[in-house]
């Protein structure tokens, strides 16, 4: 590709003013009953997008590019069809003009590629998609819409008059920029850098169209104080927090991480990692961190990435109690809408706020997305730091693209990574990464609060019953396993009041019941609970015991996190490994089993609680996987020199959770009449949201079971809804995994 570019000549746009030619009366947007005279011209339209997209492409010197973006998205606008649609779309008549086929994204398209050659394919993908989203190049699923056929057909829309005409007014001082930076060879760096491109031009096209429709709407933006306000507010109240807190080794050593943590953040930005064991202070000491570094090297906003909803909240709550409900902005799909207020909403779009808490899979799905809803907010990730929580939770069939996306962010768009983890991964592609807190602090032996137990023959199972009876023995007691259907099972052998917490509850259901658990805890009341590994990442509850399935050393490390937390406990708490009755499904529990496996039956490997061991458990981890997510030079890499990229198919093949499964909208709580509505109005986007709450996952496979014993309804096309009432209770949620039915394993 850099061979390509460099045979166009790098030039300064050197002006944005447009001529005061004979379309000036060519519009780009009208408003209802209004005259003609109070529509937007293209010519304005194009400036205001064009200026405003280059300011938004400064940071990574891309400024001129999307200048020229804003420049030609629209021309297609010139055509005398889309006019007369104009017309028509506000009750104006003009008996001249044919509003048969008006579509505008094409016209740019295809003149770059026409003027530019291969290299304005760069162009072309931004334009012809800025509406509808990125395009395949060729075939796909919507080969018609593929850009390869595009430029073809919009061919003879560059040769109507009106076209040409403003063309030759507004086209003639258009220069293709040179490259702002070498790619790599692998296509991902180019094909990412697209996408910035095209979240500049489709952001500004937005702001600029709303600040013409609604003025008012566009008024409530931007109106966030600046990180350096918000850092003075953070420090004043962490330094009252550490002064307040007791003084004991755990907090002394916390406080320790945080220093650390602040001096490091004066080194040039780039890649970090934060690695401390659970219950160090992960949350806090990061965005200590993040607020020096910003202000050090003036970084635009904090991105707080966490992988799972059922701790996002958590985080989210922490950081408005430092920095006030209005200024902590949290984007994920188990939001709930009745804490979103309209200034929150509209910085969702493009995350324009300067806190954001968000899920691994929105940030990430974003970087590969191919939709301009997804795309928009991309270039304010540029100069911002970017906390990525658990990281060692990438999941391993996507970890290349993952870990290629970050390499490009840190090394091209100023974004500096703070991988923060207790049980640091190995991260393929990714180098100089500096470690923030040193080997002297040895963190591992002085946070050291827990003693592992170990099964001493793992090929001797335990059945649920021999669990269950050995948890009934404690009054505070959390069993970790690793699917829905075993955390089902072995409920079934438990004391009455035993506590079941997994994904089959909805988030509104599991949010109420880790409170109560935390409740209950601090009383010293006694309570038992058996979860999935969702209570594993960044979940704050401290138990005596905790007993853990066979499973990757990682998840039992983490699990190992919620014993003995804050090391209050006179002695050390007890982590008991065993063997449940079956292996895990195929997939990344089995190799995290197995990987395990291979650590304890190595003679010379370190320690297994120890921080050395994870690179290696990770290095077999990976080792054992089937892809890490090579698959993606299918679509980003293989063509990349000649510009011929698949987005659309990377877009949909980068899923970070499972395709297998299938939202069902439950009756949980107070959602009864929002599940009226639904049946009512459709399902509109609001009440989705709303709804988002309240659903759980289910298999592909259980799907037509439960609609055929008539369990569920297919309320509106793909929308699955609860029917029986007794399908959902208090203890389990959707109690799919009872006598009656049968069921598919599922593993969350």
């Amino acid at each position: 590709m850099m061979a390509l570019l460099s045979l166009c000549v790098s030039a300064i746009i050197e002006s944005m003013e447009i001529e005061n030619t004979n379309q000036k009366d060519v519009y780009a947007h009208s408003r209802e009953d209004a005259s003609r005279e109070s529509w937007q011209s293209l010519a304005d339209h194009a400036m205001k997008v064009a200026r405003l997209a280059s300011s938004f492409a400064d940071p990574f010197k891309s400024g001129k590019w999307t200048e020229l973006l804003g420049r030609i998205h629209d021309w297609g606008k010139a055509r005398r069809s889309f006019q007369s649609y104009l017309a028509h779309a506000n009750g104006l008549t003009d008996v001249d003009y044919d509003a048969s086929d008006h579509s505008h994204s094409g016209a740019g398209a295809s003149w770059a590629v026409q003027k530019f050659g291969p290299p304005g394919r760069i162009l072309a993908y931004c334009v012809a998609g800025h509406h509808a989203g990125l395009p395949d190049w060729i075939g796909g699923a919507t080969p018609n819409g593929a850009l390869a056929v595009r430029l073809e057909t919009e061919k003879g829309v560059l040769e109507e008059r009106s076209v040409q005409e403003w063309i030759s007014a507004h086209g003639k001082d258009c220069v293709l920029p040179g490259p702002p930076f070498r790619f790599p060879p692998n296509g991902i760096g180019l094909s990412l850098w697209i996408r910035m491109l095209y979240s500049c031009l489709v952001d500004a096209d937005f702001l600029d169209t709303e600040a013409f429709m609604d003025a008012k709407r566009g008024e409530q933006r931007g109106i966030y104080p600046q990180l350096g306000e918000l850092e003075k507010a953070f420090f004043a109240k962490l330094d009252s927090k550490q002064a307040e807190a007791p003084d004991t080794e755990v907090n002394r050593i916390r406080a320790e991480i945080r220093a650390a943590c602040e001096h490091v953040a004066e080194e040039t930005p780039g890649l970090f990692s934060l690695t401390v064991p659970t219950g160090g202070g992960k949350t806090l000491s990061a965005m200590a961190f993040a607020f020096r570094h910003a202000r050090k090297f003036g970084k635009k906003r904090i991105i707080y990435v966490i992988p799972y909803t059922s701790i996002i909240e958590q985080t989210a709550d922490t950081l408005r109690r430092f920095l006030g409900t209005e200024n902590v902005l949290e984007h994920h799909s188990n939001f709930d809408p009745a804490k979103e207020t309209q200034q929150s909403r509209l910085a969702s779009e493009n995350w324009d706020a300067p806190v954001i808490v968000t899920t691994t899979v929105q940030f990430f799905e974003s970087l590969y997305a191919c939709k301009s809803s997804r795309c928009r907010k991309l270039h304010n990730i540029a100069e911002s730091v970017v906390i990525l929580d658990e990281v060692q939770l990438l999941p391993t069939k996507l970890l290349k693209p993952c870990t290629a996306a970050i390499g490009e962010l840190a090394a091209h768009y100023g974004t500096t990574f703070v991988l923060s983890t207790a049980t640091q991964p190995s991260l393929p592609g990714l180098e100089g990464i500096r470690e923030i807190i040193p080997p002297s602090f040895d963190l591992y032996a002085r946070l050291k609060r827990t003693e592992y137990e170990w099964p001493r023959d793992r090929t001797v199972r335990k059945t649920w019953g021999q669990v269950a009876a050995e948890l009934a023995r404690y009054d505070q007691v959390l069993c970790v396993v690793n699917t829905r259907k075993d955390c089902r099972e072995l409920y079934n052998f438990m004391p009455e009041g035993t506590v079941h917490l997994s994904a089959s509850m909805c988030g509104e259901h599991r949010s109420r019941v880790i409170s109560s658990i935390k409740e209950r805890l601090a009383r010293g009341e006694p309570v038992r609970v058996v979860s999935t590994q969702l209570v594993e990442a960044g979940v704050d509850i401290d138990f005596p015991v905790v007993y853990r399935a066979f499973a990757g050393l990682a998840s039992i490390a983490q699990s190992a996190g919620r014993c003995n937390r804050e090391g209050k406990l006179a002695a050390p708490g007890r982590v008991v490994v065993f063997m449940p009755p079956k292996e895990s499904p195929r997939g990344e529990l089995r190799s995290g089993e197995y990987a395990t496996g291979d650590l304890l039956n190595m003679k010379d490997a370190p320690a297994l609680e120890s921080a050395e061991v994870f690179p290696l458990y990770f290095q077999k981890l990976q080792s054992r996987a089937h892809t890490l997510g090579e698959e993606f030079g299918d679509w980003l890499v293989k063509d990349a020199p000649s510009c011929q990229f698949q987005f659309r198919e990377a877009a949909e093949a980068f899923k970070m959770i499972d395709a297998g499964s299938v939202p069902v909208l439950v009756r949980y709580g107070g959602d009864g009449p929002l599940i009226e509505e639904l049946r009512k109005a459709g399902p509109k986007r609001m009440i989705m949201r709303k709804l988002q709450r309240y659903t759980v996952t289910v298999p592909q496979g259980l799907i037509h079971d439960l609609l055929q014993k008539g369990f569920i309804e297919e309320m509106h096309p793909g929308v699955y809804v609860q029917t029986l009432e007794s399908l959902y209770s208090d203890a389990f949620g959707l109690d799919i995994y009872r006598e009656s039915l049968t069921a598919e394993e599922s593993v969350v």
